[in-house]
């Protein structure tokens, strides 16, 4: 049997999410249309009649889209990050999906990622001991170097900043490592450039750009702190620390993992190699949609820890809203 899959929003649905889903056997992507056309949506629901609906479109079009496609008889739906504009938009998609009775997929790609995988496995041995402390430092020049326009990701009512954009990863990524929930201690939310151009001249923008966290684990011990930007001048190798009672693992750029044990135990585990100048997002998508397609025909999963719902995207948006607060 073929899994159709239809694809909204043509910049990263378009550049490697559809192909992506076009190059796992047994799925046909049926189309790929653009987030800001509802009625394209709507004629496409109907005429390829689709089991999936991935949804790539900005946050401030995630409820009506994913409303769209539960109106239209889907198997599934797969929805991006940050997965609304905050926690009650969030929790209204996860009530329509459950009533409807569909899959619902949010896309936290990045817990396929291979590295990540191996440092999940590591705390979950024991091998690093209780883990007592993380800290992550994420900067880059992804919206300075260039200038970066003004558009929605700068508009906080549109569920534009970068908590959402990449923190909503970081912190998709910190509960699953720790199996565990979040709460904020205290959060600095910055915005570095205020102002950016667009066709009508200069915006002032809304959302930040950057911020600093200090959380801590709901029924653990682990304290995690957080340094993140991109708007620095230089792009900076970003680094997931995991401190131990027992050691340290120190992953970079998901590209290295180095683990380095009180007993002398230390190791380096590399990525496996991926052409040069590849999105750093397609190995994990890889990965991710062959979950999202066994999740949808029911052929199991081969993980074993359940692929990210709408309800992991709940409770990443409560934490994204105690984090912008």
């Amino acid at each position: 049997m073929t899994l159709r899959v239809l694809v909204v929003g043509t910049g990263f649905g378009g550049r490697v999410v559809a192909p992506v889903f076009a190059a796992i056997p047994g799925c046909e992507v049926v189309g790929v249309v653009g987030a800001r056309d509802e009625s394209a949506i709507v004629d496409a629901l109907r005429s390829t009649r689709p089991d999936l609906v991935s949804i790539q479109s900005p946050p401030f079009l995630h409820r009506r889209h994913v409303e769209l496609a539960l109106g239209h008889g889907v198997r599934g739906v797969l929805c991006d990050k940050p997965f609304g504009i905050d926690a009650a938009e969030s929790e209204a998609m996860l009530t329509a999906a459950r009533s409807s009775g569909v899959v619902h997929l949010v896309n936290f790609e990045f817990r396929c990622d291979p590295l990540r995988r191996q440092l999940r496995d590591l705390v979950r041995s024991d091998r690093l001991g209780p883990i007592e402390h993380i800290v992550w430092t994420h900067w880059s020049s992804g919206s300075r170097v260039p200038l970066r326009p003004y558009g929605w990701l700068f508009d906080r009512s549109r569920g534009g900043g970068w908590i959402g954009a990449w923190g909503a990863h970081a912190i998709d990524t910190l509960r699953w490592l720790l199996d565990d929930e979040l709460a904020v201690v205290t959060s600095v939310p910055r915005t570095v450039i205020a102002e950016r151009p667009d066709t009508d001249g200069m915006q002032l923008c809304t959302a930040e750009d950057s911020m600093t966290a200090v959380l801590r684990s709901v029924h653990g011990a682990t304290t995690i702190t957080i340094d993140s930007s991109f708007a620095h001048p230089v792009n900076i190798a970003p680094r997931l620390v995991v401190l131990g009672a027992s050691g340290s693992a120190e992953l970079t750029a998901d590209r290295r993992l180095l683990v380095r044990l009180a007993d002398g135990g230390d190791e380096t585990i590399d990525a496996p190699p991926v052409d040069a100048g590849a999105d750093r997002h397609l190995v994990p998508m890889q990965r991710w949609a062959r979950r999202v397609v066994s999740a949808v025909t029911g052929d199991g999963d081969a993980y074993g820890d359940g692929p990210p719902t709408f309800a992991d995207g709940v409770a990443v948006a409560r934490v994204l809203d105690a984090l912008r607060a």
